[in-house]
């Protein structure tokens, strides 16, 4: 999940704290440009620090990202999480991701909770028009859609990956059908063409005042495909599988260099802020031995991949550019940084007036990215860790980090500068710094652990969101990750012996009388509960059962029947949904796949 700096700490060993109030900043050689800037965020999915051209890679070619490397400041010691939703509720928020309960991708554990103050917010609440074009994977129904965030205009899909069970069935990157607002509407071309060609038009729209434009990708991330034209160069190179990735990578940069030009045409090129970077290491670029060492491929030197509390599985590519701003002339910032910095850090550069209430982790970058002396500052303590599960595991997978240490697991100690590759344990030489980054771990523990048991509850029977959607993704209380429409689509678990089953948390907005309606299937395909979708596997049922809260229904199934649908009076409050397809002949119960609740009175 997420590090955390509320604290700094020196070599010497004493901890000491450290404000991570906003900096803000009054430079007279770079004064602000009279209209605030607008801002592009573009974030790329798996997109590893040594996945670009400019970071070395011998064989990928990124002329457009190298073009953008060589004109901005970057953030050489950036960390995001070590996948994909807590990097992102980290950036949105400002504030360690397992504070908001974003410490996983699925299971309940990628919904931000609503009372997190997010980035897209505080822009609007500024009056810049706000737009999100992309990978959310934040919560897939009231009040967790982007939507209900901030952003005024959304096209996106649903889960983390396009083809994830809570996305419109069928899409395949080519072709697809998004959300546009929460409403689907059809494309043609690849999916990032389709995700830079709606945020230029947002641009193109909003062009006479201030815009925050967010473009998270969901290339390069797997399954990698790519057209034909972007993997060809690669092919006989590397593996298949490799130069499919590579091909997403140049398909980005391709779609990078076209906005560029875009901006220059509308004369908007001086004073928008572009900033570019991924959420966490690579997941194809690098083949790894059993201790995370690269044995093939490129990760810039570093040791492990996504999901890794090792570099290669969090250290991120961050590029800002403004010239108006003077945040240009391809300087490097080398002092520890993190994506909870980039909230403050915008605040403070765009002129935001800062939420309430709200203590951040990071802290604003302004000086250090206009040209302020890079070496000032406090010694900071940052903190990176990997959960995975359904409740967060003190211990696991963790890295304490400095300028020049990173402890991890509290067993291992590396000089980061003298030896990236992270392959020379140096924990006996230093007993008093494995002391201190111990203890930093332990205070930062206590801090971030406390709302580990209050997750996300998905509303129902709001009167902002009738009815709610609800899939497997977000299951809780099952050894399954069922995110993946394959996986519907096969019925089979990954592990012999289980079924798929779960329930969902949920918070009942209000009392009244509601529809509760269980589908095997996606109500797009509107295909019979016991039918096989062409190429999938049927799955026997002739009950359905639903539990929720103290209402318990029992409802036959008939060979026909697309759906199912219970009539239930319920009370408002914290309760759980859980439901069950029954083959009474083989006494096996599955999950019902999708699930929908609607309100229809009191």
């Amino acid at each position: 999940m997420r590090y955390r700096s509320v604290f700094g700490m020196m070599i010497g060993g004493l901890l000491v704290g450290a404000s991570l109030a906003k900096v803000t900043v009054q430079d007279t050689d770079n004064p602000s440009p009279s209209r605030k800037p607008n801002v592009i965020l573009i974030l790329a999915d798996d997109q590893g620090y040594g996945d670009m051209s400019c970071h070395g890679n011998p064989i990928l070619k990124t002329p457009r990202m190298d073009e953008l490397y060589q004109q901005s400041v970057r953030l050489t010691d950036c960390h995001a999480d070590p996948c994909c939703s807590p990097s992102r509720a980290a950036l949105m928020t400002g504030r360690y991701s397992s504070r908001g309960g974003v410490w996983h991708t699925v299971q309940g554990r990628s919904i931000l909770h609503a009372n997190e103050k997010t980035m897209a917010e505080v822009f609007a609440a500024s009056g810049y028009r706000t737009g999100l074009f992309g990978k959310w994977h934040l919560g897939e129904s009231y009040p967790f859609r982007p939507q209900d965030r901030g952003f005024q205009e959304v096209l996106s899909f649903g889960g983390g990956g396009i083809g994830n069970s809570p996305d419109t069935w069928g899409n395949d990157y080519f072709d697809d059908t998004y959300l546009r607002n929460g409403k689907p509407e059809k494309f043609t071309g690849y999916c990032t063409d389709v995700w830079f060609e709606q945020a230029t038009r947002f641009i193109r729209e909003n062009k006479n005042r201030p815009f925050f434009c967010y473009i998270p990708l969901n290339a390069p991330h797997a399954p990698c495909r790519a057209p034909e034209q972007y993997v060809k160069p690669y092919e006989g190179k590397v593996s298949e599988q490799r130069a499919h990735f590579y091909g997403m990578i140049a398909n980005i940069d391709e779609n990078l260099g076209r906005l560029r030009q875009e901006l220059k045409q509308l004369g908007l090129e001086e004073n928008t802020m572009i900033l570019y970077s991924s959420d966490n290491g690579t997941e194809d670029g690098a083949d790894f031995d059993a201790q995370e060492h690269v044995i093939g491929g490129f990760n810039a030197g570093m040791r492990g991949a996504k999901i890794s509390e090792y570099d290669g599985g969090h250290r991120a590519p961050f590029f800002l550019f403004w010239p108006a701003g003077g945040v240009q002339g391809g300087r490097d910032v080398n002092r520890i940084t993190a994506f909870f910095d980039l909230f403050p850090t915008l605040i403070d550069l765009c002129g935001l007036t800062p939420p309430q209430n709200v203590k951040f982790d990071g802290m604003s970058l302004g000086p250090w990215l206009r040209d302020r002396a890079t070496s000032a500052g406090p010694e900071r303590t940052l903190v990176v860790h990997n959960q995975r599960v359904i409740q967060p595991v003190k211990g696991k997978n963790y890295s304490v980090m400095t300028d020049r240490w990173r402890c991890v697991n509290g067993k291992e100690l590396y000089e980061i500068k003298t030896d990236p590759g992270q392959r020379r344990d140096v924990a006996s030489q230093h007993p008093e710094v494995m002391a201190d980054l111990r203890k930093a771990y332990e205070h930062w523990w206590s801090e971030v652990s406390v709302d580990f048991d209050k997750p996300a509850r998905m509303v129902l029977g709001s009167d902002r969101a009738n009815p709610t959607h609800l899939n497997p993704h977000d299951w809780v209380g099952t050894p399954q990750e069922l995110f993946a429409q394959s996986q519907i689509l096969k019925g089979v678990p990954r592990v012999e012996g289980l079924e798929f089953q779960g329930y969902w948390l949920i918070e009942v907005a209000q009392d009244g009388r509601y529809e509760i309606e269980f589908r095997r299937w996606p109500e797009e395909l509107n295909l019979p509960i016991v039918a096989a979708c062409p190429g999938g596997r049927a799955l026997p049922a002739t009950q359905a059962k639903l539990k929720i809260g103290e209402v318990e229904q029992t409802l036959p199934v008939s060979k026909e029947a697309a759906a199912v649908t219970f009539t239930v009076n319920l009370k408002a409050g914290p309760t759980k949904l859980e439901g069950w397809f029954i083959d009474e002949p083989s006494n096996k119960a599955r999950g019902p796949f999708y699930v929908s609740v609607k309100r229809i009175g009191s």
